[in-house]
């Protein structure tokens, strides 16, 4: 099976380090994940100096195939080949996710402004469509995690918004 790991458009040095560490890694494995595949950014870490804008790094640790690499025009072709997406937080990329009914993880960035993933998250979380974690917790929620338990998105609609306008602006 394969992981992906996306950090999105900004660093995210702590997440793709504790992907990479051997008890991360690890416990993908023992999940069954023989594949990794990393959406670094710009992030710093280990053998960041090595990928090139357009490049990418394969190699092999704890057993599990790794490719990293910092950016594409597009993830859709990756969160679809993906049997797990552990992400950053951020509301563009767990919709996306989401909406494809793939299993997500997401861990919060907390270096960022306010802290704004942190709402989203636990929203989401609570309503069981992903598991969220921090970094510390990655490595045990990765071996907790069952994606079965996990409740499908709902489907877009965008009659509702249609409808929220129209009472609000006293059509219904």
């Amino acid at each position: 099976m394969l992981a992906f790991v996306t950090v999105g458009s900004t660093r995210f040095d702590s997440l793709v380090q504790s992907v990479l560490s051997p008890e991360v890694l690890s416990n993908l494995r023992s999940k069954g994940y023989a594949q990794l595949v990393v959406q670094c950014g710009n992030s710093i870490f280990e053998h960041s100096s090595l990928i090139d804008s357009g490049g990418q790094l394969v190699v092999e640790k704890e057993g599990v195939g790794i490719e990293l690499w910092k950016f594409k025009p597009t993830l859709q072709d990756d969160y679809e080949r993906a049997d797990l997406v552990i992400s950053h937080a951020g509301s563009g990329t767990i919709l996306d996710v989401l909406r494809l009914g793939k299993p997500l993880l997401v861990v919060v960035n907390p270096t960022l402004l306010d802290n704004h993933q942190q709402e989203l998250a636990t929203a989401l979380a609570g309503l069981r469509h992903l598991q969220h974690s921090s970094i510390p917790n990655l490595a045990q929620t990765i071996s907790n995690f069952e994606p079965s338990s996990l409740v499908p998105f709902p489907p877009f609609d965008g009659s509702r918004f249609a409808k929220l306008l129209d009472e609000h602006m006293g059509f219904e």
